[in-house]
Parts: structure tokens; sequence; C-alpha cells
């Protein structure tokens, strides 16, 4: 399902180059007076509401006018690259067309590498058990270490993540995972530094686990251990969907919510993940308007951390009709209604205020 995935976006974005070129970004109208301007960048992932090309065209059709950064957030293709193939290649082929776009509008690019399976942190990527591979062994850390340089060659994103939710693994997968992450980041992190790389390296760590909201804990743990294990970070990643962790109501968010997981390490906060969702599932109820309160929540949350960066990965909801085959037991269902906009397209509540939030204009 994942590359079928990412060969609609790439079909679809190579469509829209050509017709999307001179679009504005500004959706706010003449003699409006927005608020104070905005410390953060803003924007989405690709990923569309089902396996359609005209569709997945109208989604980014409908957010490129609504963002000034995007995001893409993936699983490396394990099987080619430690089959022998070119890194290089295989960035240039997934990627190319859709950073072409991004780039063609000025957005500023956000690339995360995740290692683990982001669906299941207790688990390796699907890619590499598919194949009878572990990132503990050193030679798919190698492969790692080549496709993160091809993807700074290649693609020169200005963030580049080298894992994802690391705290979240930590607490989720065996130990000997969550070392071979420490391992292999760093590493990757050296070769960027010795290569003259100049994107700003970071990884993301999950809100929830930090607060204490999710595993074992009952209260705030914070993340003193992901800033120990991977000090070559010069920007934090926030992963968080409070909705499925305990929390009734965006007002119930603590408006340090961000800001405390940042603590005193001084580095810029970005948003790489999250959302709160607005169909009711699996006993977390929620709505239409407490996922528009969230995303009002949200915005004085990152301007409290005075944070640079804000992404949803999904830009609409997902019609999990027109995905392919969903596993077993898969959470993908808690993340369906995410979006700003339904499957259709047709706006959610969410859509204004986050419109509202992006007409403020960026510093």
């Amino acid at each position: 399902m994942t590359t079928d995935l990412h060969r609609l976006r790439i079909l679809a974005l190579v469509v829209l180059a050509g017709s999307l070129a001179g679009c504005g970004n500004d959706p706010s109208g003449p003699g409006t007076h927005p608020p104070p301007a905005r410390s953060f960048f803003m924007g989405f992932s690709g990923f569309p509401p089902r396996l359609n090309l005209n569709d997945a065209v109208a989604a980014v059709q409908m957010w490129s006018t609504r963002a000034d950064a995007a995001i893409i957030h993936v699983e490396m293709p394990w099987a080619t690259i430690l089959a022998g193939g070119d890194p290089d290649s295989a960035v240039q082929a997934e990627h190319g067309s859709l950073v072409g776009f991004y780039r063609a509008h000025g957005d500023v690019l956000v690339f995360t590498l995740d290692v683990t399976n982001g669906l299941a942190r207790d688990q390796e990527a699907p890619g590499l058990v598919k194949i009878g591979r572990s990132i503990t062994e050193p030679a798919v850390q190698r492969a790692y270490r080549r496709y993160a340089l091809s993807v700074a060659h290649v693609l020169h994103p200005e963030y580049l993540g080298l894992a994802a939710e690391t705290n979240l693994i930590r607490v989720a997968a065996p130990r000997p995972v969550y070392d071979a992450v420490v391992r292999m980041t760093n590493d990757a992190a050296n070769d960027l530094q010795e290569d003259g790389a100049t994107a700003n390296l970071y990884v993301s760590v999950q809100v929830e686990v930090a607060w204490g909201r999710l595993g074992s804990a009952t209260e705030y743990r914070g993340i003193a251990e992901d800033l120990t294990d991977f000090p070559f970070i010069r920007a934090l990643g926030l992963s968080s969907y409070p909705y499925l962790a305990g929390y009734g109501d965006p007002g119930d968010l603590p408006i340090d919510y961000y800001s405390r997981v940042g603590g005193t390490s001084g580095l810029p906060l970005l948003v790489v993940e999250g959302g709160w969702g607005s169909t009711s599932i699996a006993g977390v109820v929620t709505s239409q308007a407490k996922q528009a309160r969230y995303i009002a929540r949200q915005s004085a949350l990152l301007d409290h951390a005075q944070a640079i960066g804000l992404f949803q990965l999904s830009f609409t909801d997902l019609d999990l009709n027109g995905l392919g085959p969903i596993p077993p037991g898969s959470i993908i269902p808690l993340f369906a209604s995410l979006g700003m906009v339904d499957a259709d397209l047709h706006p959610k509540a969410a859509l204004a205020v986050w419109d509202s939030v992006y007409a403020r204009g960026r510093k």
C-alpha cells in the first residue's frame, strides 16, 4: 500500500507542477487585519484521501494555497537499497517530482526518515520485516546512512529528521532496537556533518509520552534521555495526538504543553505530525467542533513555545475503503478523521480556523 501511495503522489504532483505555477499562498482577502505574525511555518504532506489520481491532485491544489511548508515522512525503500540499488536514484525516483512541486511554490521542506513501524512502535519497519531483516544489523544501518546522505544530496531539505518518536520507541520496542536507532542516527549525523550537509537535523518525540499520558508512566517524564542519546539535533520534532491520550477537550491542554517538552534545551520546536480527529471511534468521543477548537488551542501552544513549524500529515480525511487492504487490528482508523476536509474535500469546521491562523503571515 505504501509504495502505491508514493507513486500516486508523484504522478499527481507532476501534473500539479504545471497546472499550479504562479498560485498565491495568501488566502486572506483585501482589507483584512490579521493578528500578529506567527513564528511557525505551516503545511501538510502529500498523502491522498484514496488511491485516485484526480482526488490526489485536487487535495494538493486545495492545501497548496494555505501552506508555506511541506513535509515528507517515509520509511526507507529497504528492499531496494539492501539489494544494492543506488540510493540517489531511489530518492530521485520516489521524491524528486514531489519536491520539485514544493520548491516551485517556495515551500520550506522538512523530511522525516522513519526507521521503525510508525503504526506500531513496538515493531520494526514493515519493509524490513517483510524481507526478514532488522536495524540491529550493521549492514542495514549502513544502508540507512547511505540513504540519509542521498536525501540530503538530492533534495536539500531545510530540516532532516533521522528518526521518529524516539521516546515511544524506547518505551515500546525491544531494547536492542532502540539501541540500534541511537547508533545509526548518530552515525548518520556524523556522516552528514563530514559531508558538509546543511540540513538542520532533528528527531521527533511523542508529546503524550513525555507528559506521562501513554505507557506505564503516570506523571510527567520529559525527554532528558532523548536529548542525551541524540546530541546532534539542532531542532526538536514533536508528535502529538492528544485526543488518543485521554484529553477530552482541547481546552484541557496546558499552555506549556509544547514548551515544557523543549524545556531548557533551547532547541527550536516543530510539530512534525499530529492532530485531533473529528469522528468518534473506539471509545474516543469527539466532533468537528472539538477539532476546530483544537486548531485554535494548538496555535496558542505554538505561540507560547515560539515554535518554528506546524504540520499535519493528512490534509484530508482518509477513505478507508479507497486505500487498499488494511491489516487486521491496524490503528489506521483512529487517524482517519484528522483532515481539515473530508475525503471528498468538503471543508470541515477546522479548515476556517487553520486559514485564520495561516492568514496571520509568518515573521
